[in-house]
């Protein structure tokens, strides 16, 4: 019998609402997840699921208790939820943007992160911080950016970022199970996709990358959004033939440093794809593992191709431009192949 197909935002929410089912110290906290903060409590039950339906139903299932709406105030929200972690909970807590975390970062950097390691490991922060990233929906420059890499700068945090459906319900299912705090990335524009997703609960691992296309002529690196932009390149390059091989990051810290280097070492070409802006971004982590790690097996320099350093534009005529596109990497993986 073939998989049934799930969209990005059922995967995530089918993880959640299996492991709930699982262990009950497991809780969701954040806006709108659950209707609005207090209106449970008036008898009203109408689940919005967030702003992206991720949580959505759950609230019907777990009741109020376990699926905590809050007031708009990430500082207090995430503070809160790391103090849950600390305690014996096992919290969920949805940043809605990425963009937010200058609220909430003096919590997640000084807390969350750092508990642990200050207690002599007498406590774990067993936390998931899921959050959204991404241009591209006219969401403007507030609500837009993929500023993962300030959590990844972070020791003390895991960061990953799904590509689609299957690797989203598998990565949230880790996370969650995770003793440390984990913050899971999630793409606007992947939240619609829909892909086969096998049915019960499975796991893919934190600290792991997957090749999704071998190759020979060159390394494509791709993370979240960008690698569904490096598989489409790669499928029409190969229409030319060009033989390119894909890599999905999947984990940004810990970053599976040997699946990328390898790749590199037998294609000895790459170019790095990664929608947040260059300076001090995972684009530019990644060319320099691979300056200092495979630098005498490269045929040609390590190209990035990034958001520009500027803030995302409302714009519809530029916020296109803004974000790397299959012409893009069409467009330089022949330059590095001339």
């Amino acid at each position: 019998m073939p998989e049934r197909e799930l969209t990005y935002s059922q995967a995530a929410n089918e993880a959640i609402r299996l492991e709930m089912r699982r262990d009950p110290s497991i809780i969701v906290m954040g806006e709108d997840i659950a209707g609005g903060a207090g209106r449970a409590d008036q008898g009203i039950i109408d689940a919005w699921g967030g702003a992206f339906a991720t949580t959505k139903g759950l609230i019907q299932e777990f009741g109020p208790e376990r699926i905590r709406d809050t007031p708009i105030t990430e500082a207090g929200f995430i503070g809160a939820a790391i103090g849950a972690a600390a305690t014996g909970l096992r919290p969920i807590a949805e940043l809605m943007f990425v963009d937010f975390v200058g609220v909430c970062l003096d919590q997640i950097l000084n807390n969350a992160a750092k508990m642990r390691y200050m207690f002599g490991g007498k406590t774990k922060i067993p936390l998931v911080i899921m959050t959204r990233i991404g241009a591209g929906m006219g969401s403007a420059a507030q609500h837009s950016e993929s500023l993962y890499s300030i959590f990844v700068h972070i020791p003390g945090l895991k960061c990953v970022a799904p590509s689609d459906a299957y690797t989203a319900k598998g990565l949230m299912t880790s996370a969650i199970r995770d003793d440390d705090p984990v913050i899971v990335f999630d793409h606007k524009r992947l939240l619609s996709t829909r892909m086969p997703v096998a049915e019960g609960e499975y796991t893919f691992p934190i600290g792991k990358a997957r090749v999704l296309k071998e190759g020979k002529d060159l390394t494509l690196v791709g993370m979240s959004l960008m690698t569904s932009v490096c598989m489409d390149a790669a499928r029409r390059l190969s229409q030319e033939g060009i033989d390119a091989e894909v890599v999905d990051v999947l984990s940004l810290s810990p970053l599976d440093e040997d699946t990328i280097l390898s790749s590199v070492k037998k294609t000895q070409k790459v170019l790095i794809v990664d929608e947040d802006t260059p300076r001090c971004g995972m684009a530019s982590d990644i060319a320099a593992l691979i300056a200092e790690e495979a630098f005498d097996y490269l045929e040609a320099p390590v190209k990035r191709l990034t958001a520009p350093h500027t803030p995302v534009p409302f714009s519809r005529a530029l916020e296109p431009s803004y974000v790397p596109s299959v012409d893009r990497v069409m467009s330089l993986t022949k330059s590095l192949l001339q």
